[in-house]
C-alpha cells in the first residue's frame, strides 16, 4: 500500500466553543461543520487540516488518559506541527497566552515546545534542524 501523505488528525473535545477559539488563536479556521455526526473541520491558510470531534464526555476531569495518568494505555500521545521559527512560536504563544507545557528542547534533528489545548490534548510546535 502506498500511503502518500498525511490528511487530517482528529481531535476529540468537550466544549465546541471553548476549542474552536483555542484553535483560532493557533490560526485555524472553521470551515465544515457536520449536520449528522458532532465533526468540525478546521484548516489553517497553509491547508493543514484538523478535525474537532465534540462529543467528549461534559464530566471530563482535565486528565489526558495517555499522558496523565500512573499506568499508560495505548494511544496517540500527541501530533506534531511543523513551525518555521520556534523562537518566533514560542513568542506568538506567548503573546496569545497558551502555555508551554514543555521545552523548548531539542529532540532529535529538530526543537520542540509542547502545548495543551482546553481538553489536556498534547500539540507538538516543532522546527526542523537547520
Amino acid at each position: 500500500m502506498k500511503i502518500e501523505s498525511f490528511h487530517h488528525l482528529g481531535i476529540r473535545v468537550t466544549d465546541e466553543r471553548r476549542a474552536v477559539e483555542f484553535y483560532e488563536r493557533l490560526g485555524f479556521k472553521v470551515t465544515y461543520r457536520d449536520t449528522h455526526d458532532p465533526v468540525l473541520i478546521l484548516q489553517n491558510d497553509d491547508g493543514v487540516e484538523l478535525n474537532l470531534v465534540v462529543n467528549a464526555a461534559a464530566d471530563f476531569d482535565g486528565k489526558n488518559r495517555l499522558m496523565d495518568v500512573p499506568v499508560k494505555v495505548p494511544g496517540y500521545t500527541h501530533v506534531a506541527l511543523r513551525v518555521p521559527s520556534i523562537e518566533q512560536a514560542v513568542e506568538e504563544l506567548g503573546r496569545l497566552g497558551i502555555a508551554i507545557t514543555e521545552g523548548p528542547r531539542r529532540l532529535g534533528p529538530g526543537i520542540s515546545v509542547f502545548v495543551r489545548d482546553p481538553d489536556a490534548n498534547v500539540l507538538e510546535l516543532r522546527q526542523d534542524a537547520i
